[in-house]
């Protein structure tokens, strides 16, 4: 299971947002680029975008840091936030970027999310970001009547990478992330699923495997890292070699 560390863009900064909420905003860093040969630096196997900027308003503005930092790093770098034209995802796949994360378009236009996965085998992602069970849109500013599971189940055959799936009401909370949301939403289908939202430290991560063998393949990972509660070198090593147990059932020496 990879664990894959967050960069959420605002203003050209790196934050974290509270449950989506943009006026709940903790600025972590102002050098976006320095922070992502960082988390490389502690072996992260990629990197998560997020233009916050471009998810709420719809239109690219923080295209300068983004460039910035697919050129500065090695390892596959993936963005969401705003992109709802096949124009748009064809010049940032033209950047460099390793996969392209559609959101609101997935709502709006799954045909063209099945066109631009077709075009770009493995490249295509898609965020179903939900709050109750209901796909939240534009920045989660809205939401939608779609329930989160079936637009996953939509998607089936429609070979789109991953499906990232956040809980809007864990994200930024720390305080674990929502097994069951995770679980229905890899059972809605084939397509693997990537965790988002709610991880405070180990033990969360470790919680997240129980769902590898049904499909959740990563996690995303943002304040926890940020806050100095996780270790992203400790944690990649961990998952990555298999080796994280739960203390609570080690057997006594």
């Amino acid at each position: 299971m990879q664990v894959i560390p967050a960069i959420d863009l605002l203003d050209g900064h790196c934050v974290r947002l509270h449950q989506g909420d943009y006026d709940r905003v903790t600025r972590f860093s102002d050098d976006p680029v320095a922070q992502a040969l960082e988390w490389q630096r502690q072996g992260a196997p990629r990197l998560h975008l997020v233009d916050l900027d471009g998810a709420r308003r719809g239109e690219p503005c923080n295209d300068r840091a983004v460039r910035a930092i697919i050129e500065a790093l090695a390892i596959p770098v993936q963005l969401g936030g705003g992109v709802r034209s096949a124009e748009r995802a064809e010049e940032l796949l033209g950047w460099g970027l390793d996969r392209v994360i559609l959101g609101t378009v997935a709502v709006e236009d799954p045909d063209l999310v099945r066109r631009l996965a077709e075009r770009h085998p493995d490249r295509i992602v898609v965020g179903i970001d939900a709050k109750d069970g209901r796909v939240a849109t534009r920045g989660w500013i809205e939401q939608s009547s779609v329930e989160a599971t079936a637009l996953a189940a939509a998607l089936e055959g429609s070979g789109v990478a991953a499906i990232i799936s956040t809980d809007i009401a864990t994200d930024g909370t720390l305080e674990g992330p929502n097994l069951e949301a995770l679980r229905a939403m890899a059972q809605a289908s084939s397509i693997p699923v990537i965790a988002s939202g709610g991880v405070g430290g180990l033990t969360d991560l470790l919680s997240l495997l129980s769902l590898e063998s049904m499909g959740v393949e990563g996690v995303i990972v943002g304040r926890a890292l940020y806050d100095g509660r996780l270790d992203l070198a400790e944690a990649v090593q961990a998952l990555g070699e298999g080796r994280l147990q739960d203390p609570l059932r080690l057997p006594l020496a």
